[in-house]
């Protein structure tokens, strides 16, 4: 008897403990995000929309008691856009805090290896508010650049190619003014050396540009940016074939062609001495520094070895220069490279 009266007793405690477990649980799904989410609330939106967004995310078992609290604590007379990332077990209580103060998660925002403005704003507006077109249409504003002190054609070397942490609802304005402290910065940190180059910014990211486009080879860089140093000092023209391909509007080209090299345009550095009008493309941190810190030697030609390692030779002297071209030549014809 006694034994069938503590297995009664067990069997209570059990069907309270699961019981307890089963409400505790409907309670927590009435009043807690349920899992791990971000809700993203645009610039603009009423109560209503910041309702929808938390609704479309799926993350609140109990929308009609959060929207009840919400009106009770006056969420819905401060609504604040950004982008919110919310944990799981967040209580309603502390998500209408956070809404209503406007504590967003920030965004990482990561480019590099860009060619045009457009694509930097297509790849930009894949981590923040802006849609690429409204993007785009800023970056690519003669007015934008001027604002900013550049010109159209020099407007990409503004853009420091790195990850920025950014909030999600930032302008594109916002974003501008970011990347222009960004760059000043960037550029405050290397004041002795642009000094020592003799380069405006503006022309250290268009040579860089090329050398980037030349070489992907860190090593390398310093001692390509020396050739192209030594030709701007003896008035030679750059004869660099990236420029070409950015004047043709094709950096698919393999191989650069005499034909090519009548392409008409200030970009063409065959026909035009000095540096072209502004970088032709994003170029990367490494080969800005490589600039800055161009390897001092008497080389004025390099041309890629005939391994098609990517790597390159170097000739002080046009008969040598030719030779090693002759070399690289003869090794794409043997590839069929056209």
């Amino acid at each position: 008897m006694k034994r069938r009266w503590i297995r009664y007793g067990i069997a209570v405690v059990l069907a309270a403990v699961v019981a307890g477990g089963y409400f505790a649980f409907r309670y927590y799904r009435s009043t807690a995000v349920m899992r791990d989410g971000v809700v993203l609330v645009p610039t603009g939106s009423d109560f209503g929309q910041l309702c929808d967004s938390l609704s479309a995310s799926g993350l609140l078992g109990n929308e009609k008691k959060f929207e009840r609290l919400a009106r009770m604590r006056k969420l819905d007379r401060a609504v604040r856009p950004g982008r919110y990332a919310l944990e799981a077990g967040t209580t309603y209580a502390e998500l209408i805090d956070r809404l209503r103060a406007g504590l967003q998660s920030p965004v990482r925002v990561t480019f590099n290896n860009v060619r045009t403005l457009d694509r930097l704003a297509g790849s930009v507006s894949r981590r923040i508010e802006p849609d690429s077109a409204t993007l785009a249409e800023t970056l690519t504003d003669p007015a934008t650049a001027e604002r900013y002190g550049y010109t159209p054609q020099t407007f990409m070397a503004m853009f420091v190619p790195d990850t920025y942490e950014m909030y999600w609802n930032c302008s594109a304005g916002d974003f501008l003014d970011r990347m222009k402290r960004e760059s000043d910065r960037f550029w405050k940190e290397r004041e002795a050396k642009l000094a020592r180059s003799g380069l405006s910014r503006e022309e250290a990211v268009t040579l860089a540009s090329i050398v980037y486009e030349e070489t992907k080879k860190k090593e390398e860089m310093p001692r390509v940016a020396g050739v192209y140093v030594n030709r701007l000092r003896r008035s030679m023209p750059l004869q660099a074939d990236p420029t070409v391909k950015f004047a043709l509007g094709d950096f698919s080209i393999r191989r650069v062609l005499f034909a090519h090299l009548e392409v008409d345009s200030p970009y063409n550095t065959y026909k035009h001495a000095g540096l072209p009008p502004g970088p032709i493309c994003m170029p990367s941190i490494a080969a800005i520094d490589a600039v800055l810190d161009f390897e001092a030697h008497d080389y004025l030609y390099f041309c890629a070895k005939d391994d098609l390692s990517g790597a390159h030779v170097f000739a002080r002297t046009l008969p040598e220069h030719n030779r090693n071209a002759q070399a690289y030549a003869r090794a794409l014809n043997r590839r069929g490279i056209r």
